[in-house]
């Protein structure tokens, strides 16, 4: 018995190891909007699907698209340029959806986020990870994280959970939960 004691301290301290290196290194998946290149954690993707099939909503922001029948369940699908305060890109064969796990007051919300293209999964370490620039207070940079360098160039890190603000979670969580239609503020 004293043998496999033993045993289990090594597999525990290699895991303080992995723990350690993981907080050191994240992995990000990287996609683009337009010319520019963005990258969310990738603790947060569910699942990359093509881009289609979406039901329009009535009354709902601009950059709400719609939503999507994503194995039974209705998932809202944002316009991440437009949300930016972009122009609408037109669909190609690269655009995709990419399925984003929140955290919202209700509670875990999945939700669509449409793309470009989708890159690839990239290792950067916290160390090559800059804190997200100050701009002033009339642009808002909350959902930023932090600049990734990258090959020489800066990847924005985009922090999923805040990409929408309270009050347009609330929007969406409404249009979850009532299958499509967005339920009235009360």
């Amino acid at each position: 018995m004293q043998a496999s004691q033993q045993a289990l301290v090594p597999a525990h301290n290699a895991g303080a190891v992995i723990a350690a290196a993981a907080a050191e290194q994240q992995q990000y998946l990287t996609f683009t909007l337009g010319e520019e290149m963005f990258a969310i954690g990738i603790l947060a993707i569910r699942e990359i699907i093509e881009y289609g099939n979406l039901t329009p909503v009535p009354m709902t922001p601009p950059f709400i698209r719609g939503v999507i029948n994503l194995r039974g369940a209705v998932v809202p699908v944002i316009d991440l340029a437009v949300r930016f305060g972009r122009q609408a890109g037109a669909a190609t064969k690269r655009t995709c959806i990419v399925i984003v796990e929140i955290q919202a007051e209700t509670g875990h919300q999945e939700m669509g986020i449409v793309v470009d293209a989708v890159s690839e999964v990239l290792e950067i370490p916290a160390a090559e990870i800059e804190p997200p620039p100050a701009f002033g207070a009339r642009i808002r940079i909350d959902f930023v994280s932090g600049m990734g360098k990258v090959n020489g160039n800066f990847v924005v890190i985009l922090d999923a959970d805040r990409i929408l603000s309270v009050d347009e979670i609330a929007v969406v969580a409404g249009m979850n939960h009532a299958g499509g239609e967005v339920l009235p503020a009360i």
